[in-house]
């Protein structure tokens, strides 16, 4: 039977409107007994720098898909970061997830030729710190929600991570998370406006919380109210090709089917039933592609809170300035750090433990650099 502490998660109300993020009122407190999950990429820059954007977005949304089907697919508070991701857990999953992200570390070194440091940080431990976790729900459809943070606990916690404190360490050689469900087979984004732009703000040490909150509402504002910004996901949906570029991913992560090679060729004849699903249009029992797509759109996870606001949009470069110039001036007032990456195609990673219902998460970054860059060049006082 589960306790007050476990059903926490679902007892938070979901809401909507984006522009309401920084509503105080909308965050619930962890439970005392709860844990933090952390997980990033060592040295991402250097990764992404010879182009293994793919990989190296597919190993933190693997951070993701690993906890989730440790806890059988139950809801827990969780937040993709591009080259890592956080999350929060009830006592009674923090075994499994332990064994989780220990086997999911092995497989990004062994898989992908990336090392990833992994932490486990009690919330009791975050407070007697003299910060906080809390955690709101965001539904960006009626399709499913997302979680936010605040309080300042992620970012103890990734710090800590970093420091070397509260590691798991990778598990034995050979050991294989399980993956089900993780996929990145569509295309590149392009830019329909000009720019995908990488926005990472946090606030900057000493920062008067009610200024920060005004910085971040004002740009929020000016980007949801703007024909210039927009998601970065066409409304038809991500292109298709075939082959997908991210067969070789997959495989890797599928945890049976013999050889690598011989998961490749089922991987690519699964890739190659889909494509032909999506092109005709065919329905295969309650499976509709045109619905399908639509819900892609809809469950793009393109902008979020976790003590700081990330976001990848599709804009002008007028609006893109304009950010800057912005954050500049928050910046120069003791108000923010900002971290802002151009590029001309935002990319996706999904994870869809069935294709029959609505609740498939997709994960966006961009495409040459992403968050992990625009964290390299925050900018402001420190």
């Amino acid at each position: 039977m589960e306790t007050g502490s476990e059903i926490f998660y679902g007892s938070i109300p979901v809401f909507r409107g984006f522009t309401r993020l920084m509503d105080p009122a909308l965050y619930a407190p962890l439970p005392d007994d709860w844990t933090v999950g952390v997980a990033d990429i060592v040295e991402s820059t250097k990764a992404i720098a010879a182009q293994r954007y793919k990989a190296v977005n597919m190993a933190g949304a693997s951070v993701i898909a690993s906890v989730t089907n440790a806890l059988d697919g139950r809801e827990f508070p969780f937040v993709f970061g591009g080259d890592g991701a956080s999350f929060a857990v009830a006592p009674a999953d923090l075994d499994r997830t332990r064994e989780a992200l220990a086997a999911t570390a092995r497989w990004v070194r062994d898989d992908l030729d990336l090392v990833m440091r992994v932490a486990l940080v009690p919330v009791a431990a975050i407070r007697a710190a003299g910060v906080d976790v809390r955690v709101a729900r965001f539904g960006p459809s009626a399709n499913l929600s997302y979680a936010m943070f605040s309080g300042g606990g992620l970012a103890f916690a990734d710090a800590a991570m970093k420091r070397g404190e509260f590691a798991v360490d990778p598990a034995q050689p050979d050991t294989q998370p399980d993956l089900s469900g993780l996929s990145c087979r569509f295309e590149e984004m392009a830019s329909a406006r000009g720019v995908i732009l990488s926005v990472l703000v946090v606030p900057a040490k000493g920062a008067d919380a009610a200024a920060f909150r005004k910085a971040i509402e004002d740009i929020v504002v000016r980007v949801e109210r703007s024909p210039e910004a927009g998601r970065p996901v066409p409304a038809g949906g991500p292109p298709l090709r075939f082959p997908p570029q991210g067969i070789d991913y997959e495989a890797r992560a599928k945890r049976r089917g013999g050889s690598l090679a011989l998961r490749r060729l089922l991987v690519l004849g699964v890739a190659l039933w889909a494509h032909a699903l999506f092109r005709f249009g065919i329905t295969v029992g309650k499976f509709v592609p045109k619905r399908y797509l639509q819900q892609v759109v809809e469950n793009s996870d393109f902008r979020k809170y976790d003590d700081g606001l990330r976001m990848i949009l599709d804009c002008t470069p007028e609006l893109a300035a304009e950010l800057e110039q912005r954050l500049a001036a928050s910046a120069a007032q003791g108000v923010v750090r900002y971290g802002l990456h151009r590029q001309d195609a935002a990319m996706m990673t999904c994870f869809t433990p069935s294709a029959m219902r609505s609740d498939h998460v997709h994960f966006i970054d961009g495409a040459r650099g992403g968050y992990a860059t625009a964290a390299t060049a925050l900018k402001g006082a420190t």
